[in-house]
């Protein structure tokens, strides 16, 4: 009888410990989610969670990722705002810019009451309301070869929202030693052009373009002009790049450039040429082991401002003021604007004559028989800063002789609105 009592005691504890064994388990599965995501994330992202090749694997993928977004333009605006409301987990956004009125058309992200604040604090509290749970980061800073990389590190994709060539390469080489995948996109006048560089072994930046056109032969938003859709659909298209690389989804633009037309409607795809193995950068035997000196490289900074040029000798230009002066002075004199013909258009003072600098040279007879009918010895060129006419000064110098002396107005027609006439059209 003590033996089976043993053996009872026995199953017992045998019993008792299959039963605790269970209720741990049971406790466990009740602890454990039904989901990888939130119910607000399920409600707040269900609809692109039933795209079938999405799923919630993407939607976990793109809260846990983390993306920089350089310039908070027109470009930077839509891509961060697709972005953030797909629920991106870290966006950061570079800028050293304020908002100002002309930036208003297409960077929409800002608005009237935002002018004089910096943009990248301007998106962030705009990301902010439209979607307040990533995590948001403002670098408000010139991104140079200091501190590009050290930024760059800290993100797993970069988005080139900026407009000129130094900080494409400066990017592009940034992106290919860090090793970080570069969505870049463009947008002038009515076109865009869209393409991923540094994209499992596709080209990068310096494999297509292994030195920099002429400072002189680029144009950007500000100088040539753009329709704000246009980089509205490209900063879109980037965006949704950036949603491909993360979740595996779909082709990427990598060895690929989408070009549209926003004229005709047509957007073609055409194919890049293949990672270089000669490129100085990502090649074989790269001789570009860390970022470089941009504006040395491209003649021009990593910036979107006009750089002020001081090529005349003092005696060759004249200030607004004694432009001002002398237009009150019964003194005959030519005042040439050089500016393209759409900017004269905008706005120009009075009694100027518009030869656009690009023609300059097809219009010197016209010119020299304007003065020589009005037996003028003297003549003024303006332009909007002040930086092509003292070209154009020095050509017509050079061209016409000394019977005529020519002189640049300092600061062009900024300078006039700015120091003589507050009313005149700023652009």
């Amino acid at each position: 009888l003590l033996a089976k009592l043993k053996a009872k005691d026995e199953e017992i504890l045998h019993l008792r410990t299959l039963l605790a064994q269970q209720n741990k388990s049971n406790s466990l599965n009740a602890e454990k989610p039904c989901c990888e995501l939130s119910k607000e994330e399920v409600a707040r992202y269900s609809r692109q969670i039933l795209v079938p090749e999405f799923g919630v694997k993407g939607q976990v993928a793109v809260r846990n990722a983390s993306v920089l977004i350089v310039g908070a333009g027109g470009l930077g605006c839509p891509s961060a705002a697709y972005l953030a409301a797909a629920g991106i987990g870290t966006i950061g956004i570079v800028d050293y810019d304020d908002v100002e009125k002309s930036n208003l058309h297409r960077q929409i992200l800002h608005s009237e009451g935002k002018e004089a604040l910096p943009k990248a604090d301007s998106l962030v509290l705009s990301l902010k309301q439209l979607n307040s749970q990533p995590l948001y980061r403002s670098h408000k800073v010139l991104l140079d070869s200091k501190n590009a990389k050290d930024i760059i590190r800290d993100y797993d994709i970069v988005v080139d929202a900026t407009d000129n060539v130094a900080t494409r390469y400066l990017l592009n080489d940034a992106c290919i030693l860090v090793g970080r995948p570069l969505v870049s996109g463009s947008a002038l006048r009515w076109e865009g052009q869209l393409t991923v560089y540094g994209y499992r072994g596709g080209p990068c930046y310096r494999c297509l373009f292994p030195s920099p056109p002429p400072s002189e032969t680029v144009t950007n938003c500000s100088e040539g002009g753009v329709i704000g859709m246009v980089p509205g659909v490209i900063g879109c298209l980037q965006a949704l790049e950036v949603i491909k690389i993360i979740t595996g989804c779909g082709d990427v633009l990598g060895g690929k450039l989408l070009i549209l037309d926003g004229l005709s409607g047509r957007v073609r795809t055409i194919v890049l040429r293949q990672r270089s193995s000669a490129c100085a950068l990502c090649g074989d035997s790269p001789s570009v082991t860390d970022t470089v000196d941009y504006i040395q490289f491209c003649g021009a900074g990593p910036n979107d401002k006009a750089p002020s040029l001081s090529i005349l000798p003092s005696d060759k230009r004249i200030s607004c003021t004694e432009l001002e002066e002398l237009r009150g002075s019964k003194e005959p004199f030519l005042l040439l604007d050089v500016r393209p013909a759409a900017h004269f258009e905008i706005c120009h003072l009075p009694g100027s004559i518009n030869v656009p600098i690009d023609v300059i040279s097809e219009r010197l007879s016209d010119i020299k028989e304007t003065l020589s009918k009005g037996s003028l010895k003297q003549a003024f060129v303006v332009c909007r800063r002040g930086n092509d006419s003292q070209r154009a000064v020095q050509f017509l110098q050079e061209s016409l002789g000394d019977s005529v002396t020519f002189r640049d107005i300092v600061g062009g027609l900024t300078a006039w609105a700015s120091i003589v006439d507050p009313k005149f059209p700023i652009y």
